[in-house]
């Protein structure tokens, strides 16, 4: 049973009620608030944070829903490069139309969505008419004259006014992105130009959750959040401003702190008086740190997260995704908390029960092992074979051992697998012929209806939500988002199981 080490209830509690007072305070008529991080589905949160809700932050927006409204901004240069979302598998510009369907859903108001440093190009063109086909609102903004040095310039007619103004009608303007870099600090206080200039009194902040300024700067959830942004070069560091205002030590991340004195300089031009905030960290709205209910438990999410990401990244490294630099940077923070790649527990199962076959026969050369750990903590395995990949293998091993059916039982006849792969080999034409997780799981399915094994199995799919995985070799893309979908947190070596540049 894993534990947990996060309060959610008191987390969505805590953090509304500080974006309330942020919102109230004094004579303020709205504040722009720029959510970092993930909106919605934060499963890093999650991860290190067990206990975690991956959807609190929408939650908590909804409670706040009759004064809140939503900008969602999208770099243009990540719709030129199509820039992905990777643990979702989708490009930047769809993760927008599924960002704004999730917060329909949620009954949130949708302001507009802003191009920020708006390229002519076919690209972006082609997106933009696609969502005012639709009736979303969209704006261009531009890259802001004289940006970072020149205050005079950037708060002027020249920069933030040269970018048209969004017309905000709620006390609540969030404002959000499918990533990092997409322009939400520049929207913000291109925002709180033109509001100035029209006589309205607004205030900024940001919505914070990593790193985590009230723990030390070397805790390991904090050292996770440079794990997982090492091909941004994120470093955490010491809030010097805070530390000079207040004589009292805070973390936060090297970009916010690098920007600061800009920000702070040009709030006090677009202002008028002197800023409200004296570091970065006071910038933030973050109540995580005061939620935490183990800090044992959180430590220990937080180093296999570490683990994991490192993992990952060697396969990013060997698909041309990451740089040999982030390679070497992941590598330097699994060393800073003194782990192993085989500390992450179906690591060694799976590489161990490869080799075995290996060794048993040479037939089994080219065998590809996944390992899941049970809900329970035990880790069952699968192998490649003629009839089905590594994964399918091991969830259908899985859930039958979930449901207590004896592993010699099929709980998908044999004439199944003969007609699905008679499809995939003479109709479809396919050049792989063993069923991939998501046909042996449409299989199964099927097979529920007459049989009543199956069905058992299929019943117990459910409870593999959460569980951990790994394969000994790299997962097509399609079996990789298969059990991103089913909730199965996997890993894999960054080997090829075969020679073909590419593979579905």
């Amino acid at each position: 049973m894993h534990k947990t080490g996060f309060d959610a209830e008191k987390y969505i509690e805590e953090q509304s009620k500080y974006i309330l007072e942020r919102i109230n305070h004094g004579d303020s008529e709205r504040l722009y608030l720029e959510f970092g991080g993930k909106l919605v589905h934060d499963k890093h949160a999650m991860r290190v944070l067990p206990g975690f809700d991956e959807n609190a932050k929408i939650k908590l927006l909804e409670k706040m829903k009759d004064k809140a409204e939503i900008i969602i901004c999208i770099y243009s240069g990540d719709i030129i490069n199509s820039k992905t979302r990777q643990d979702f598998g989708i490009t930047y510009d769809l993760e927008v139309l599924r960002l704004i369907d999730i917060f329909r859903k949620h009954n949130l108001k949708i302001n507009s969505v802003v191009v920020t440093r708006y390229e002519d190009s076919p690209a972006v063109d082609k997106f933009i008419n696609r969502l005012e086909r639709r009736d979303i609102r969209t704006y261009k903004h531009y890259y802001t004259k004289g940006y970072p040095t020149d205050v005079e310039t950037i708060v002027s007619e020249e920069g933030y006014g040269a970018n048209p103004y969004i017309e905000v009608t709620k006390p609540l303007a969030v404002v959000t992105g499918p990533g990092g870099g997409s322009g939400k600090l520049a929207t913000c206080l291109s925002q709180l130009y033109h509001e100035y200039k029209r006589g309205r009194r607004v205030r900024y902040a940001k919505f914070e959750t990593f790193p985590i300024w009230n723990l030390p700067l070397k805790h390991p959830v904090n050292i996770a959040y440079e794990a997982a942004t090492a091909d941004l070069k994120d470093v955490n560091m010491i809030d010097s401003f805070h530390l000079e205002a207040y004589g009292t030590m805070a973390v936060n991340y090297n970009r916010d702190l690098e920007v600061f004195p800009v920000v702070k300089r040009i709030i006090e031009k677009i202002t008028g008086q002197e800023a409200e905030y004296k570091s970065p960290t006071d910038m933030g709205v973050n109540r995580v740190g005061f939620c935490i209910t183990d800090d044992e438990a959180v430590r220990e999410a937080a180093v296999q997260e570490i683990i994991r990401r490192f993992i990952i990244a060697k396969c990013d490294y060997k698909k041309g995704r990451i740089s040999e630099e982030a390679l070497e940077r992941s590598e330097l923070l699994m060393k800073e908390v003194n782990a192993r790649e085989e500390d992450r527990l179906v690591v060694t199962p799976a590489r161990e029960y490869a080799e075995y076959k290996r060794r048993c026969d040479k037939k089994f050369v080219n065998v590809v092992v996944m390992a899941i750990e049970m809900p329970g903590g035990e880790i069952v395995t699968g192998r490649s074979s003629r009839r089905m990949v590594a994964a399918a293998a091991a969830v259908l091993n899985a859930v039958k051992k979930l449901a207590g059916i004896d592993d010699e039982k099929y709980v998908i006849a044999p004439n199944v697998f003969r007609d699905i792969q008679d499809l995939k080999e003479n109709v479809l034409h396919h050049d792989r012929k063993s069923l991939n997780l998501e046909e042996i799981l449409t299989a199964l399915s099927i097979s529920a209806e007459t049989n009543p094994c199956a069905q058992q199995a299929a019943q117990m799919l459910g409870r593999l939500a959460g569980c951990k995985a790994h394969c000994t070799a790299i997962l097509s893309e399609r079996d990789e988002q298969t059990l991103r979908s089913m909730g199965i947190d996997v890993t894999c070596d960054p080997e090829y199981v075969t020679t073909n540049l590419y593979f579905s």
